[in-house]
């Protein structure tokens, strides 16, 4: 499935949500009974590797960052198989059933919150990529995704889908709720935290550190492999990854463009002054003892900040 979760939403019962252990999921493709079994019963095994992030900050990138490292390199699977097959989104109804029928080892995909992630995991070697990102440019990212996927409520505004992101009041909930209990366990030998940032400027040092991290030795080629097929125009260029191969009903992408920008800082484009202003006070709230934790805040919250009449 993609980050989206778009591919298998059916048409019917669009905009609503279903609320599980305090969350609104978007519909189609969750369930109470698929979030509950991957919550208590999903086996997990030592050699899986999971890849988990709140929605918009750099799913589909890290899937085929790790689907190359798994191959050494080698294109042919990502540009032959479809990213959710590739590593299924375990916790949905039809992902499930890919995930338990994929051979070892296998790569999994979730915006799971910690609370809501298998518990079998913390009793096994298995292994997690944690990918976080400037949450500016998510919201702006979840706003457009929002307007082209048809199980998600079609935003009224920018301003209005921002105040609603600062509550949690959004799809997978809170971001900071999320980004602060998944942090918990850094520093864990299994958990291994990136940022979308730190992947934006040395993809190649990045794809090291992962290699490293996944116990997987590749030559100097096959890191150069990984890092030119996922160049941002190399994934936009890959139907297995893009998107494009969904029904207009599903995903209409005359409303966007899935992997519209794949920048940093596009949030500049989109808050006024007074948002901006208002995103670093709620933000330094919520993430009080965490500061100077990210990339995005050694250079101030405010500062870059553009009007441009595009939130209102």
């Amino acid at each position: 499935m993609w980050d989206s979760h778009c591919r298998h939403a059916p048409a019917q019962g669009l905009g609503t949500r279903r609320p599980h252990g305090g969350i609104n999921f978007p519909p189609g493709y969750n369930s109470e009974q698929s979030l509950r079994f991957a919550e208590t019963q999903f086996r997990v095994r030592d050699d899986d590797v999971f890849n988990v992030t709140y929605p918009k900050s750099g799913t589909v990138w890290m899937t085929e960052i790790l689907s190359l490292i798994r191959s050494r390199g080698d294109p042919a699977w990502n540009r032959a198989v479809l990213n959710s097959e590739r590593s299924p989104w375990f916790s949905t109804q039809l992902g499930l059933d890919a995930a338990q029928t994929c051979p070892s080892p296998r790569l999994l995909t979730c915006h799971l919150p910690l609370q809501l992630f298998p518990k079998a995991f913390f009793s096994s070697r298995a292994k997690v990529v944690y990918t976080v990102r400037d949450p500016r440019d998510v919201v702006v990212s979840y706003y457009h995704f929002s307007k082209m996927c048809s199980s998600y409520q079609d935003p009224e505004s920018f301003a209005q889908f921002l105040e609603d992101f600062l509550r949690g009041d959004v799809p997978h909930g809170s971001w900071f709720e999320h980004v602060r209990a998944w942090r918990q366990l850094k520093g864990k030998d299994n958990v291994f935290f990136i940022s979308y940032e730190e992947l934006q400027q040395d993809l190649q040092g990045s794809v090291r550190r992962l290699c490293q991290f996944l116990g997987q030795e590749l030559e100097d080629a096959d890191i150069s492999s990984v890092v030119e097929n996922t160049s941002f125009q190399a994934m936009r260029e890959n139907d297995k990854c893009n998107s494009t191969l969904l029904p207009r009903n599903i995903m209409d992408q005359e409303r966007g463009t899935f992997l519209r920008k794949g920048v940093c800082g596009d949030w500049k484009n989109h808050f006024t002054v007074a948002q901006s202003e208002h995103f670093a006070m709620i933000y330094r709230e919520r993430m009080r003892g965490l500061n100077g934790a990210f990339p995005w805040e050694w250079a101030g919250l405010e500062s870059g900040t553009r009007v441009t009449g595009k939130s209102q």
